[in-house]
């Protein structure tokens, strides 16, 4: 524990709605060591971006309910604050990069005064004083002539200038811990790989944690230490990057990983490889594992709701190929 900036047991976040209450998240354990960056990844849908709205407090009430037996954030239990608790924790030990920084810019003020907003509130700063703080954030984040786009609105910067305000917004107090909602989305090649060195360049600079969300695995290859793969609200396999790319546990990274496009164009006429079908409707889920009606692998078994198996080096996927037979229903055999 001591070397997590972060501890999540049993996050649970549910809806409630006309036809009853969905649970969009179910029961989420996971760690951040401190000066890591650790990735969440899986197809839309997936619980992604809802886990991290659920960490940083905005989800939605009264229609969203989030609970858990414990979340530690470098030592302080913040599952038990209420929003004037988690205010004062936003910006401050816990950030955000929004996935889309266009939604996420007021349009009307100017960027300087944005990215300088959380000192004001949470170190009581001067305008005079934030101004020249943010000058140094633009300086370190790489905006080129930072003087001038102080002054401007985001409809005056590029998408990769906005994303960078973003970022120097996420760490103008330091935060402990950063949450970055896939940063690179609707930017050019070029730009994604200059955002993405900047966050690494940033995480080795300032120390700060990264929680790494994206549905990309070059992304999640490139950047993390260590991956949690989610599918439909669970977290079905955790390990270390270089374990997860040579020994997918999981039915399901393993057809992540084999849906990733190839240098080599296929022969005409074959299809490039695919998962079949969708994930699955949160309000109808289908019973027990919640990847058996996609899963090549599915037996029997897999009617029944897998626990998460233990593998070699702690590498931990969620699936009765991996169940001791002892642990497996009576009756029910692989």
């Amino acid at each position: 524990m001591a070397d997590n900036i972060l501890s999540v047991r049993g996050l649970t976040t549910e809806f409630s709605g006309g036809r009853g209450d969905v649970r969009v998240l179910d029961d989420l354990s996971f760690d951040v060591g401190r000066g890591r960056i650790v990735g969440l990844v899986g197809e839309s849908g997936s619980g992604k971006s809802m886990t991290a709205l659920s960490l940083m407090g905005l989800v939605p009430q009264p229609q969203g309910r989030v609970t858990a037996r414990s979340i530690l954030l470098d030592g302080t239990e913040i599952s038990r604050l209420g929003p004037a608790g988690m205010r004062a924790l936003r910006g401050r030990d816990i950030a955000m990069v929004f996935q889309e920084p266009m939604t996420s810019l007021n349009p009307v003020r100017k960027v300087w005064e944005q990215v300088g907003e959380p000192l004001a509130i949470h170190h009581g700063l001067g305008r005079r004083a934030i101004r020249a703080r943010v000058l140094e954030m633009f300086e370190m984040v790489g905006i080129p002539d930072p003087k001038t786009r102080l002054d401007a609105y985001p409809h005056q910067l590029s998408g990769g200038l906005r994303q960078r305000a973003m970022i120097a917004m996420g760490l103008i107090c330091e935060p402990k811990l950063l949450i970055a909602d896939e940063p690179t989305t609707a930017l050019d090649v070029t730009t994604q790989a200059q955002i993405l060195r900047l966050m690494r360049e940033l995480r080795d600079r300032v120390g700060t944690s990264i929680i790494m969300i994206t549905h990309d695995l070059g992304i999640i290859a490139e950047m993390c230490d260590e991956v949690n793969v989610m599918y439909a609200g669970q977290i079905v396999e955790q390990a270390d990057v270089f374990d997860l790319f040579e020994k997918p546990s999981h039915p399901y990274t393993r057809g992540l990983l084999a849906s990733i496009p190839r240098a080599t164009e296929p022969r005409a006429g074959r299809r490039m490889p695919s998962i079949p079908g969708m994930v699955p409707n949160l309000a109808k889920l289908p019973p027990g594992c919640r990847f058996s009606p996609r899963c090549a692998e599915a037996m029997p078994i897999c009617r029944r709701p897998p626990d998460l198996a233990t593998l070699d080096g702690g590498h931990v996927a969620r699936c009765w190929l991996h169940a001791a037979p002892d642990t497996r229903p009576m009756g029910e055999t692989a």
